[in-house]
């Protein structure tokens, strides 16, 4: 008992208040924080989804969701032909093809944040198309039929850049301007 006592007499002094108040916050800011977030997220989910999804957003999701899918494929293709053709180097076109399914991945999250008007889904959105400028030009330069795929690449990335900007885009996702 007096083992008990003394940590029951030594945590009344300095653990006492901190511990039965450390697991009491605990306990009830656990419970109540586990209401709240709750709470929190319905009242932002909730909040962030009402009324119609604006046409420009609708747009802008579908487009970013056709990018990941072409680099989806583009990923599927490098590595059925490391797998079954004849590259230089397997390895390498096996390595490149499973790093470009990777990457598909960015833009169909993103395209998906985007269709459940997300905010965070926005920058992933910005980004992909940023970094599909360079990946056009790179298809412009290749010549023959690659010239259209890099136009048309460019062309989808300005569309979508434009739409994520636009003041109604930005507001259906809970993005306002700093005052």
């Amino acid at each position: 008992m007096q083992a008990g006592g003394a940590k029951a007499g030594s945590g009344g002094k300095s653990g006492t208040v901190e511990k039965p108040g450390k697991g009491g916050k605990s306990g009830k800011g656990g419970k109540a924080a586990g209401r709240r977030p709750d709470a929190k997220a319905g009242a932002t989910a909730s909040a962030g989804p009402s009324g119609p999804r604006p046409a420009r957003l609708s747009a802008a999701a579908v487009l970013t969701a056709v990018e990941g899918v072409a680099l989806a494929a583009l990923g599927v293709y490098m590595l059925i032909d490391g797998l079954t053709g004849s590259p230089d180097s397997p390895r390498q076109a096996e390595t490149g093809g499973l790093t470009v399914i990777a990457l598909a991945v960015l833009p169909l999250v993103a395209a998906r944040g985007l269709w459940l008007r997300r905010r965070w889904s926005r920058g992933p959105s910005l980004i992909t198309q940023i970094v599909a400028f360079p990946v056009a030009w790179t298809l412009i330069n290749g010549g023959g039929a690659l010239i259209a795929a890099g136009v048309g690449l460019a062309v989808v990335a300005i569309a979508v850049l434009g739409l994520l900007v636009n003041p109604t885009a930005t507001e259906a996702l809970g993005i306002t301007p700093k005052e």
